[in-house]
């Protein structure tokens, strides 16, 4: 089979444009998706609800439509504008984030969330099938490293403004904005990160939408399903180990700050400034790293390096997951979260580039929604995993940490098993996909 063909350095320089507009998005995605996390203390303060009540506003409401939304969206990434769908959707969450802004009580908030993630399902299809063909295979899985160094560049950012938010709480004051009339502090945040948003979605006016490497069509979901029978094990281990990831990170991003809060004794303001960093540093390295590893095993020769870096992931972080709640010295849970970042952000860009490398072209944005409806419908059980654990089963507030030290090494472990039981049917869906020229 003939190498793949250099992209020329103007449409080189194009398509690393589009990753970074695509890389702002899902960066604003996350900030959107997260601050919450930040802001349990407060929110349960003005409305009234329980730990397991707040897992549902940072967990279930979002994933119900997001994962809803993202299978019926996806398909429209394999034959319509990508670029106005991401766009689309950009404004459409920015709006929703807002609209938690105006919410006074568990069900406005609730449903606002939930159109936060009706948002948020139009941005990865699109994406992924915009980073697929921008970039030869060689290439593909640094990209989409970079792209998913959104959810950490998001998640720091989330975490700083968050603690920032909470720190100001503490007087109590009220806050008049246009339109929304009188706030809370944790209300005016979600007002100006979705009106910060709306603004940004311009810079797709910026992005040319690429060309399709192959012609954009109507492919009815009995492809699809085909598709998903002939790589029957290949797909499900793909999306059942990379889900079973996702519970974990969900879980642990969920309640790390609650963690740091109860057990640590840290302010809000000091969660910001120490934790965020973390988030960013440890993960972007993390995810760029992972995509880089991958490309390097792949020029070698491994062609189930994607996969393979999704169970040395696993395998790093069940011992890191049992470790980190359970020291009491607060420095080393930093260094501990620093190390548990690094590693479960190693996943991020592979996991997309071992769907890329082995679904048709013409199939891309529906596969791509069918694998991220399993990672956040699974994903989004995290948090209440660790809510009901600690509210049913230790019946104190104060042991989260404990909750955290049996829910994640056990998903980590699970993960690593369904991981290693596709390598060898990842390694021959990628070689019929190389004999096929999909």
């Amino acid at each position: 089979m003939a190498a793949p063909t250099a992209l020329p350095a103007a449409s080189n320089a194009r398509a690393w444009w589009t990753v970074a507009v695509l890389t702002v998005a899902y960066t604003f995605a996350f900030i959107d998706r997260q601050v919450i996390y930040l802001l349990v203390t407060p929110i349960r303060a003005d409305l009234g609800i329980s730990d397991t009540q707040m897992s549902l506003l940072m967990g279930l409401s979002f994933a119900l439509f997001y994962t809803l939304f993202g299978v019926l969206i996806g398909p429209l990434a394999d034959r319509t504008s990508r670029r106005g769908l991401a766009a689309g959707g950009f404004v459409l969450w920015s709006a929703m984030t807002a609209a938690c802004g105006a919410a006074r009580s568990f069900g406005g908030l609730f449903m606002a969330r939930l159109g936060v993630g009706v948002g948020e399902a139009a941005l990865s299809p699109a994406a992924y099938s915009m980073i697929a063909d921008e970039f030869p295979r060689e290439r593909r899985s640094t990209a989409l490293g970079v792209y998913s160094s959104g959810i950490y560049i998001g998640s720091s950012l989330a975490t700083y403004l968050g603690g920032a938010l909470v720190q100001g709480v503490s007087d109590g004051r009220a806050l008049a904005l246009p339109i929304f009339g009188t706030v809370q502090p944790w209300q005016a945040v979600f007002v100006l990160l979705g009106v910060t948003g709306i603004v940004l979605a311009a810079l797709f006016l910026t992005v040319r939408e690429p060309p399709r490497r192959a012609p954009a069509t109507r492919e009815p979901f009995r492809a699809v399903l085909a598709h998903y029978r002939a790589n029957a094990k290949f797909l499900w281990t793909h999306h059942g180990g990379f889900a079973l990831l996702s519970l974990a990170g969900y879980a642990s991003a969920a309640w790390i700050p609650t963690l740091l809060e109860r057990r640590h004794g840290w302010s809000p303001s000091k969660i910001g400034e120490v934790y965020g960093p973390i988030i960013a540093i440890a993960g972007i390295t993390g995810v760029i790293a992972g995509g880089r590893i991958a490309d390097v095993l792949k020029r070698r020769g491994k062609s189930d390096a994607n996969m393979r870096v999704g169970l040395a992931a696993a395998l790093l972080c069940a011992p890191l997951g049992l470790a980190f709640p359970l020291v009491s010295d607060s420095r080393l849970c930093a260094g501990l979260l620093f190390l548990f970042y690094l590693a479960s952000s190693l996943p991020w860009g592979v996991a997309a580039a071992a769907l890329a490398d082995t679904v048709p072209d013409r199939l891309r944005g529906q596969a791509s929604a069918i694998y991220l409806f399993a990672i956040n419908a699974v994903g989004a059980l995290g948090p209440t995993a660790i809510a009901l654990v600690t509210d049913e089963v230790f019946e104190r507030d104060s042991a989260i940490y404990l909750s955290l030290a049996w829910v994640v090494p056990i998903v980590e472990v699970a993960a690593a098993l369904v991981l290693y039981s596709g390598l060898r049917a990842y390694r021959a869906s990628a070689e019929r996909s190389d004999a096929s020229r999909w």
